[in-house]
């Protein structure tokens, strides 16, 4: 007798908790001096979506408010939203801003992705 095992399911609700996102301080500081800049408060949304080199890809962009049904992560007085679709590829995920040689921008440190591209835009779980 054989039997088949499927993969387990990702299921977090955004109000229950135990999601382990994160928001870095050098995001919190990168998204006060946006703020500044724009000279209103602004919010980094991230969010998952199908495609990339990799099966799925990060998408980041600034808003003004959250959805109802968003996750709101915050750090110094700054705040991250997740969608709840979103969510449970980005578990237990920090949300960083680095500068370096390769440029400037906001980067997912995700341990539940199994590979991801050069640039770390994309990632296969």
């Amino acid at each position: 007798m054989s039997s088949v095992q499927s993969a387990p399911t990702f299921e977090i609700s955004p109000h229950a908790g135990g999601h382990g996102l994160s928001l870095s301080d050098s995001a919190a500081a990168r998204l006060a001096k946006l703020a500044e800049a724009e000279g209103r408060p602004v919010m980094l949304r991230v969010a998952v979506d199908g495609g990339g080199c990799s099966g799925f890809q990060y998408r980041f962009e600034l808003v003004e408010a959250a959805e109802p049904d968003d996750l709101r992560i915050e750090t110094a007085g700054q705040a991250a939203l997740v969608d709840p679709v979103s969510l449970p590829f980005l578990k237990n995920s920090e949300i960083a801003f680095v500068d370096d040689l390769a440029g400037a921008q906001f980067v997912v440190r995700n341990p539940n992705a199994a590979s991801s591209c050069g640039c770390g835009v994309s990632f296969s779980i």
